[in-house]
């Protein structure tokens, strides 16, 4: 919804919220004037919801290191700004981070990360808290919705307080469980009314970052006298005094859940520590225990202060701490809570669903092709076109993190055994990810004439986190229209040579096949740029459905390998050919309701059984 017809809530309000959308009014209620980000799960809803509101600009950068200096940038000028990403956006915006850190900020920054505990849409389950130790900014954590808004807006305060961004660290069950939040009245502040000249502080030659750092030391010395007043750090009595717990975000939610009778430290702001309060915890019960989703942070630093605390010996070293987690690692310290655990009926086994791309998606063709491929090496990439790596393509060999398919493919070419000279070396990117970070790795693998033949897969739209805008789309994050890239030009920019630059229809596998495997022959650089839209996005245009003809199909399962989730497997039967084979035949049927018409289908069919749907309604023709 663009905010040209959005109505933001009157204050006073109460709403159901995810902390995503709390955080987003948080933003607007603390008078932000620049925020930016690059969508990834967790945090994609985040500023989806702040570009609807007014009177604030708001982006999607090409990477997460853009956004942070954008939002430094209108920073520096006195404004208020926010930028916001998952957990491994971070790693690309640390560059900018860690010397933001040396000169400080003067409009109140923050920076929303969201951490993916549990693996549930990323590669890794970093903890985003190390950041705080390592760049000395504060850390704080909601627990909650209505937390995620009243800390967001005390944290521009704290940012300004102390000169510093502020990092809101969330996870997966902040962000996207919904509670009741109250939000307030919206106020515009500015530190100053525009960027003031001082090279001495913004200007970071060795020689002025020297002269910062004293002050970053001063400033977490005053954080760490913050983080014992604060209202966001407190001590909840309890009657049971045998374990209390020191704890933060939604593993304090289970905590309390799960010990309703323990005294509880609840961190808000949780770097620095308020270890005068751990102290004062750890002196009135028999054992403290510190309960932190993922790392061992907290309890080490509690530790190194000298004071005695259990955790991670006893608790899971990673993934999230939920009630039945926490009383099964506690049952040595609490022997009733065993007791309790052997009435528990086992949990419910789902039927297993792995993932899929989407009936029609126009990576279907392109992974089909590929996996009819021989001898080939397949670097890929992060994306819904990951998915290649699963049933039935087979079709990826690597994934590491965004971007890395571009030099990940140019190493294994020039670093080729004696069993991989003569394999052929590719490379698949999606268009998002392309400009996010491969871009430079392209430009390597022309720059050192690397033997390497690049998928570009161009769906106009950051299709795994919901279908966002980017430079391929031709629209902003508002939906209005922007400048679009030409792929073509850009590559052919990077130094590949146009002749070995090539547009396909991924629908059409023919033209597919024999471009790669022209290209494939090639010793050098190219690139194959697919351009159909993702079918979620409306550019899609729908044709008409397809069917098989049972009595036409002969099982030979070659419509199967598409991976369409459309295409059904009705019954298979094992047969034994002329020859003493014994083969599978897979006999299929069409679910017409999903059914796009992309024909992909079509191609691989060797008896000719799939055609045009037959409509089972009345169709009037006007």
């Amino acid at each position: 919804m663009s905010h040209k017809t959005f109505t933001p809530p009157p204050a006073g309000s109460r709403l159901l919220m995810s902390g995503n959308e709390a955080i987003a009014r948080a933003v607007w209620d603390a008078g932000v004037r620049v925020a930016a980000a690059y969508p990834g799960t967790p945090s994609t809803e985040i500023l989806e919801n702040v570009a609807r509101y007014p009177d604030l600009y708001s982006e999607w950068s090409v990477n997460e290191k853009v956004s942070l200096e954008v939002a430094i940038g209108a920073s520096l000028t006195g404004a208020r700004s926010f930028c916001a990403m998952k957990h491994v956006g971070l790693n690309v915006a640390a560059d900018a981070l860690m010397t933001l850190t040396l000169t400080g900020v003067v409009g109140g920054l923050v920076i929303a990360v969201a951490d993916d505990v549990g693996f549930s849409s990323s590669q890794n389950e970093q903890d985003s808290r190390f950041w705080g130790r390592f760049a000395h900014l504060p850390i704080i954590e909601p627990a909650d919705s209505q937390e995620a808004y009243d800390m967001t807006q005390a944290a521009f305060d704290l940012s300004e307080k102390f000169n510093t961004p502020v990092i809101l660290r969330l996870t997966t069950r902040v962000c996207h469980v919904k509670c009741l939040v109250d939000i307030g009245e919206r106020t515009v502040k500015r530190a100053a009314e525009g960027f003031v000249k001082n090279p001495a502080r913004w200007v970071m030659v060795p020689a002025n970052a020297q002269r910062r750092v004293p002050e970053v030391f001063a400033r977490e010395k005053a954080l760490r006298a913050e983080s014992e007043t604060t209202r966001f750090n407190r001590l909840e009595e309890g009657s049971d005094k045998r374990v209390g717990f020191v704890t933060s975000g939604p593993a304090y939610m289970h905590v309390r859940e799960t010990f309703p009778n323990a005294p509880i430290l609840k961190l808000g702001l949780s770097y620095p520590l308020p270890l005068d309060k751990v102290r004062a915890l750890a002196e009135q019960v028999d054992t403290l225990m510190v309960v932190e989703e993922t790392e061992q942070l907290v309890e080490t630093e509690i530790r190194a202060a000298g004071i005695a605390a259990r955790g991670k010996d006893i608790l899971p070293a990673a993934g999230e701490l939920p009630p039945y987690i926490l009383r099964k690692s506690l049952a040595s310290l609490l022997p009733e809570l065993a007791r309790a655990d052997e009435t528990q009926p086992d949990a419910l086994k789902v039927f297993p669903r792995p993932p899929t791309m989407c009936v029609a998606c126009p990576h279907l063709g392109v992974y089909y092709t590929l996996s009819q491929l021989r001898n080939v090496t397949i670097a890929g990439d992060i994306g819904c076109y990951t998915l290649g790596a699963g049933h039935p393509w087979n079709a990826l060999d690597t994934t590491i993190c965004m971007g890395a398919s571009m030099g990940m493919a140019l190493g294994m070419d020039k670093g080729r055994g004696p069993d991989d000279e003569k394999k052929k070396i590719v490379a698949v990117i999606g268009d998002s990810t392309f400009m996010h970070m491969g871009m430079q790795g392209l430009l390597d693998i022309a720059y050192n004439r690397g033997n390497v033949t690049v998928l570009l897969l161009d769906n106009r739209t950051v299709g795994m986190t919901g279908g966002q805008d980017n430079p391929a789309s031709g629209r902003d994050l508002h939906g209005e229209e922007a400048p679009r890239v030409d792929f073509a030009k850009i590559v052919a920019s990077l130094g590949i040579a146009p002749e070995h630059i090539h547009v396909v229809d991924p629908y059409i596998l023919p033209t597919l096949f024999k471009t790669l495997r022209e290209e494939t022959k090639y010793d050098g650089p190219s690139v194959i740029i697919t351009n159909r839209p993702c079918v979620l996005i409306d550019e899609y245009k729908q044709e008409p459905a397809y069917e098989v003809i049972e009595d036409k199909c002969t099982g030979c399962g070659n419509c199967v390998e598409i991976g369409c989730p459309a295409i059904h497997v009705t019954r298979r039967e094992k047969v034994v050919k002329p020859s003493g084979k014994e083969v599978e035949l897979a006999f299929t049927r069409i679910e017409t309701a999903a059914c796009t018409g992309c024909g992909l289908c079509l191609q691989p069919c060797a008896p000719d059984a799939i055609k045009p749907a037959v409509p089972t309604f009345p169709v009037q023709i006007v």
